[in-house]
């Protein structure tokens, strides 16, 4: 039986263009990033750092995340942003969406399995380039491979 409740993006942007957001985006808050080295949200915002880029922890419950200050929300990072990565279940993903619209980040990438298309149409007429459904670390292991 099918899964009705998973949804599948109803589109991402091509190659070529996630790569020009990976060049260009390098602030990103992780949002839903967990204190825990073994999950995949900890583990990618550490490979993040290791390339250079400035990591934003996002989670209400934590001060402090790969030594980084923690923000409760999108909208409590005090400097602009240039990306939202999002570690979240799919039912979350809209809230997000408008606290990133509100900042003014430039993309919004949801994470493997993370898909909201109603989210990723309103960010894109805000616009907010988005990606869905696709590792931000995977993309960017493969980009340097170019």
């Amino acid at each position: 039986m099918i899964n009705t409740n998973c949804e599948l993006p109803d589109c991402n942007p091509p190659a070529d263009e996630i790569i020009e957001i990976l060049r260009k985006c390098r602030t990103i808050a992780v949002v839903g990033i967990s204190p825990k080295e073994a999950r995949d949200s900890n583990r990618v915002a550490k490979y993040l750092m290791d390339k250079g880029y400035e990591v934003v922890p996002v989670n209400p419950g934590q001060r402090e995340i790969l030594g980084k200050p923690c923000f409760k929300t999108l909208t409590d990072i005090p400097f602009p942003i240039d990306m939202a990565d999002l570690f979240l279940n799919p039912t979350r993903v809209p809230l997000v969406v408008d606290q990133a619209i509100e900042i003014g980040v430039h993309a919004i990438w949801m994470q493997e399995g993370v898909v909201h298309n109603e989210s990723a149409q309103k960010a894109g007429k805000a616009g907010i380039t988005v990606v869905m459904n696709k590792c931000i670390k995977k993309e960017h292991m493969k980009m340097t491979n170019y």
